[in-house]
């Protein structure tokens, strides 16, 4: 990252001048609104559920363009349309549900009972308000429907409204300062609405010939059918296979195909493999090209850097015949775990003097006053005054620290973190990202906060790492928010929406979670990457919470001082030697994204992507290509997202057959 000023990014101007705002805003929530809520909670939570510990990917973007598609066409057919504020807000709840953290329930019955839970002494720790003690009759039974989990489920319902609502509120309020006050571009923005626009086009054209003449339809439908085929394959053989066979038939292997152990002689200590979900490739012709060149290289620095910490004794757990799984676990404690908080604390560091500098700049070219004078919000936007953004944020707070402390017993070093991380970290780290998606649509994080706070605070045990903490960095909230400007959405629809779908969705999470934690034991054989993967996380977080059981730990061995100063003296030679050769911002991020524990299985094909995109698509389309590609994406989603569907439906229904006794 270039914390000077310098020459425009080329790369930065094409995707700030996709589009522009509107110079109107409409109401889109309405009783379709509702329909569609109702929709999301029968149809894509279910489905969202299912595909996660199937292949670990959820149906997120899926979801929100098969509800849209689907509504579009049932007005069509009523003889109405859709406006674009309408589709918009439907994308937007489609997006909001899949958000919502239910599947965490099915998480929360694995890992008190997982390996690492158990190796470590984690276990016998865990409060009651997380998940049941291992005796519960309910892990017998697999329900959620049990006194003993009324708890966990109630903490989860607090913790997910009191979230939404202050990511919501406090997000709009960083968008009236990033956008309305400070003029910024939001960059990466266009990419979430260019989809929404193609089909919103497709319904106002009148008559069938000007709709094929319609680029966007055609682009999307490109997409789609490019979903359909390859989703057919790759996700819906074996999720009806899996249904009704119990073994899962897998043409292309989920999560992916791992090469570790026949490479393991060339490259010791590294892990290698590849993805062969086609969505890598797409969308890393979407993804910004230095964004995804940094990427690969990265990765190709970590395998030339393993093979030589492991012959200098640094990473010495890994051992011949480990796979990807156990090798990344391993590097990740040997050293990994100090080195990347190092360099993520350099481009933090790095992001803050970024926006320091941009401020003095432009306090020396125009007074912030006359900023503030010339920033008022555009007329029928729907926006609500700044002092009730402020009050609703100290009342969420306080209600966060009040939850916190009654669990916590009032510990005081707990306490004083909470108050620290509500009313000081939360503020000034969702400003400088902020400032920096509305920049460069990058994200800043300062690593391990969050826990380098809870273990000073000198408490012993797990409970406080379950906590609903007053922490987030709502900065990313603010392209959202532009997105529904630029598709001239009214904010307000935005909000009626978020309190209509919130108890519908919270009820529907927790009915499917039960139903498929009854299908089978979690996790198991069929769901491939929840049983591949998720002791990989448990042992991965079992690292933390071993920190404050006030004995040596995992945690001790994994943290070192030294590795965390060398990371940080990297990142910052390395974004400082960047800065000076001129190189663009996107691939400064894209280094540190390669390096170090990314699961390098889906980097290479994103890799490919890009350089398809870029050298061939783009020669060929010219600069309509950064126009064209997210509708090819947005389509791709749909269709593989209209055939997991589908699967889901078949797999439930064939599940949900009552036995009789006779």
């Amino acid at each position: 990252m270039n914390t000077r000023p310098r020459k425009t990014d080329r790369e930065l101007e094409e995707f700030r001048n996709i589009m522009q705002v509107p110079s109107t805003f409409e109401e889109g929530f309405n009783w379709a609104s509702l329909v569609g809520a109702l929709f999301i909670a029968v149809l894509m939570v279910p489905g969202a559920l299912y595909m996660g510990l199937l292949a670990g990917q959820g149906i997120g973007p899926a979801a929100q363009w098969v509800t849209v598609i689907l509504f579009i066409e049932v007005a069509r057919r009523a003889q109405r349309q859709l406006k674009k504020a309408e589709i918009f807000v439907l994308f937007f709840m489609a997006g909001a549900a899949m958000g919502m953290p239910f599947s965490g329930l099915l998480w929360q019955q694995f890992y008190p009972r997982s390996e690492a839970a158990t190796a470590y002494g984690i276990s016998e720790w865990l409060p009651s308000w997380y998940a049941p003690f291992a005796d519960s009759p309910s892990y017998v039974r697999r329900t959620f429907f049990h006194r003993d989990w009324l708890p966990a489920i109630g903490l989860i319902v607090f913790s997910t409204f009191f979230g939404n609502l202050k990511n919501v509120v406090l997000g709009y309020g960083l968008f009236r300062i990033a956008s309305d006050i400070e003029k910024l571009p939001f960059p990466m923005a266009p990419i979430g609405a260019q989809g929404v626009l193609a089909l919103a086009e497709d319904v106002e054209e009148k008559d069938a010939e000007a709709r094929q003449k319609n680029w966007r339809w055609r682009i999307f439908s490109i997409g789609g059918a490019l979903g359909l085929a390859f989703g057919s394959v790759y996700l819906l053989l074996p999720t009806l296979t899996g249904a009704l066979t119990g073994s899962p038939i897998m043409i292309f292997p989920i999560p992916f195909s791992d090469f570790t152990t026949k490479t393991q002689a060339l490259l010791p200590a590294v892990a290698t493999g590849i993805s062969w979900d086609l969505g890598n490739l797409i969308f890393g012709m979407v993804f910004p090209f230095f964004g995804m060149l940094g990427s690969f290289i990265g990765l190709v620095m970590t395998m030339v850097a393993n093979p030589f910490l492991y012959h200098f004794k640094i990473l010495t757990s890994w051992s011949r015949g480990d796979d990807t799984i156990a090798t990344m676990f391993k590097n990740n404690v040997d050293f990994y775990f100090s080195f990347t908080i190092g360099i993520s604390l350099a481009i933090a560091v790095a992001g803050i003097v970024q926006v320091v500098r941009s401020l003095r700049e432009r306090k020396k070219q125009a007074p912030l006053a006359a900023a503030v004078q010339g920033g008022g919000p555009p007329s029928g936007r729907g926006d609500i005054r700044l002092w009730a953004i402020l009050l609703c944020y100290f009342v969420v707070t306080t209600i966060y620290i009040v939850m916190s402390g009654f669990l916590i017993n009032w510990h005081r070093g707990v306490m004083t973190v909470m108050v620290i991380l509500g009313f000081v970290y939360t503020p000034l780290i969702s400003y400088v990202t902020a400032r920096l998606e509305g920049m460069v649509g990058q994200v800043v994080e300062i690593p391990m906060i969050r826990e380098a706070a809870l273990i000073f605070s000198g408490y012993k045990g797990v409970a406080c790492w379950f906590l609903p903490i007053p922490m987030g960095n709502y900065g990313q909230m603010t392209v959202f928010y532009r997105q529904c400007e630029l598709t001239g959405t009214r904010f307000s629809s935005i909000w009626k929406s978020q309190l209509v779908l919130y108890p519908i969705v919270i009820f529907s999470s927790i009915f499917f979670a039960n139903f498929i934690w009854g299908l089978a034991e979690l996790p198991s054989a069929v769901y491939p990457f929840a049983q591949q993967m998720w002791e990989l996380q448990a042992a991965n977080n079992s690292i933390m919470y071993s920190a404050t059981l006030g004995e040596y730990s995992i945690f001790e061995q994994a943290f070192n001082a030294l590795y965390l100063g060398a990371g940080m003296l990297f990142g910052l030679g390395l974004i400082g030697g960047m800065a000076s050769l001129g190189a663009p911002v996107f691939m400064v991020y894209g280094i540190v994204r390669g390096l170090g524990q990314t699961l390098p299985h889906s980097v290479l094909p994103q890799f490919i992507g890009a350089l398809l995109g870029r050298y061939y698509f783009q020669k060929r389309v010219g600069l309509n290509w950064r126009q064209y590609i997210p509708v090819v994406a947005a389509g791709f989603a749909c269709g593989q997202g209209l055939v997991t569907t589908i699967g889901v439906g078949i797999t439930f229904l064939s599940k949900a057959v009552i036995h009789l006794p006779f």
